[in-house]
């Protein structure tokens, strides 16, 4: 029931409600009770928005020996948003298929409050996407493709290399941001946002004490391209380790670069992040051990193209990405993809993909094999 007519429905109780008495009230009487039962919802009751998505999949894949193909309920969200003064504030539910140790199939994604007053300094307070690459906060409908790229979900938080359980790029923590230097056309020229987070992912306090400290900037020099950088340094704590059997943190060391054109639905983006520091053995499981053999360094990088066939109703797309989990070729995933995205409402849209996938951490004559996705997407 939508919020608004739920506290209607409420007041609208309170007021036709007469208690039972033994006396007959007056008509006077009667205007007197009502006045004093009339409730006044607030004004910050009239600014809630209640949304959200739902993503169904189809994938297949036949890598040698273990093909695979399932119809999955990829992800489920629900959305409550609103304003109080200055502030805007968000509540977000997320339900997956993901299962896993710590990792239930409801959580908690988002619960942040913003202060809104001035474009060019804001401060945002709570558990929100970390300040770290373009692809990392973008919707993961408008995002395009079946999935973020494999070297956003290991080095941007999504299923982190460094273990800690999929969070979709969040921590807990404090941000700063804002836009400046407006152009003839009020158009904003640079971007930057500083964040400290505990550095642990979602619903998790900090293990170590010490926190991640991330950063980015951004120029737009042309109406639709920003060309921008960021740095990453943090840790994650209470890892164990194989050699001494002790806890301890891993340092968490990583910068990307980034590009993009979006304009008039033509999606342009390229990002290359590279990563120091050790892994854990099972990334985005909340795996809490050293995995020295995967070597304290990794990198990849991806670029895509999204362009309309028919502007509003049929996208075509391309993309080409890898994934170095010990910045060595020998353990790279290259994935060459090319699909179609359809809208049948700006509310209703339908994804075809296919991909070609290399990954070299398979045996030598296993390496290449083909996959499929095919996804229903909705908003409400």
């Amino acid at each position: 029931m939508n919020i608004k007519k739920l506290f209607s429905l409420i007041a609208l109780v309170a007021l036709t409600t007469i208690p039972v008495g033994a006396e007959t009230l007056t008509e006077t009487e009667e205007v007197q009770e009502t006045q004093q039962k009339t409730v006044t919802i607030p004004a910050w009751v009239n600014n809630i928005k209640f949304s959200g998505y739902g993503m169904l999949q189809y994938q297949g894949q036949d890598p040698e020996g273990n093909h695979s193909n399932s119809f999955n309920l990829r992800l489920a969200r629900f959305i409550l948003d609103g304003k109080i003064g200055d502030f805007d504030w968000r509540a977000q539910i997320q339900g997956t298929n993901a299962t896993g140790p710590g990792q239930p199939t409801v959580q908690l994604v988002d619960l942040y409050a913003e202060w809104r007053k001035y474009p060019e300094f804001k401060v945002r307070v709570g558990q929100f996407k970390r300040a770290f690459t373009y692809e990392n906060p973008t919707h993961p409908i408008t995002q395009g493709w079946r999935g973020y790229a494999d070297v956003i979900n290991k080095l941007s938080a999504f299923g982190d290399r460094t273990g800690e359980k999929s969070s979709g790029g969040r921590d807990i923590g404090v941000q700063v941001s804002g836009d400046l230097f407006p152009n003839a056309n009020g158009r904003k020229l640079f971007h930057y946002q500083v964040g400290v987070y505990n550095g642990e992912g979602v619903n998790q306090k900090d293990m170590d004490n010490r926190k991640d400290f991330i950063g980015g900037i951004w120029v737009m020099p042309i109406k639709g391209v920003r060309i921008g950088a960021f740095g990453w340094t943090g840790s994650r704590g209470g890892m164990l380790d194989p050699l001494t059997g002790e806890k301890r943190s891993i340092e968490k060391n990583r910068y990307a670069i980034s590009a993009e054109y979006d304009l008039n639905e033509y999606t342009f983006r390229a990002e290359y992040i590279h990563s120091q520091g050790w892994g854990a053995a099972s990334p985005g499981n909340n795996v809490r051990e050293i995995d020295y053999s995967k070597g304290d360094k990794a990198d990849g990088w991806y670029v895509f193209g999204i362009v309309p066939i028919v502007k509003g109703k049929l996208h075509a797309k391309a993309r080409y990405q890898t994934y170095r989990n010990q910045k060595e070729w020998g353990t790279s995933v290259n994935q060459v993809e090319c699909g179609l995205n359809y809208f049948f409402t700006k509310n209703l849209e339908m994804h075809l993909e296919y991909s070609r996938v290399n990954d070299r951490n398979l045996a030598e004559d296993k390496h290449n094999y083909n996959l499929v996705d095919m996804e229903l997407d909705f908003r409400f």
